[in-house]
């Protein structure tokens, strides 16, 4: 009843920014805390950024104030500005939302198919 789409993943040069963005739509009463996550080519899946829905951020350390979550809570959207992205950000990015949906009293952790970030040198 519910889902995330994720977009705007592409090819980029090395220094460049890009900025992805992910909307749920759907049955949808609330949305609670949203985030991004990545996996790259042989590696696990890691934890990029959330944000809850009073706007409270949290960053993996590696992102270096290079990356900035945001979210537009009446366009159930979460937004991902990359900066001085690197070779080592190339990886499928992943959007999750913890969603409630219409006429449940229940939290349904909602995940994208995912956009791919190239980043070439």
């Amino acid at each position: 009843q519910v889902h995330v789409v994720e977009s705007g993943g592409g090819l980029v040069q090395a220094g460049e920014p890009l900025t992805l963005s992910c909307a749920a739509s759907g049955s949808i009463f609330t949305i609670n805390d949203m985030g991004w996550y990545r996996q790259a080519p042989g590696q696990q899946r890691e934890l990029v950024a959330t944000i809850t829905s009073g706007g409270t951020t949290n960053y993996a350390d590696f992102v270096k104030g290079r990356f900035t979550i945001s979210r537009d809570n009446a366009k159930n959207t979460v937004y991902l500005q990359m900066n001085s992205l690197k070779p080592e950000d190339t990886a499928v990015y992943h959007c999750n939302a913890q969603i409630r949906v219409r006429f449940t009293d229940r939290y349904f952790a909602v995940w994208g198919q995912g956009t791919l970030v190239t980043v070439s040198s």
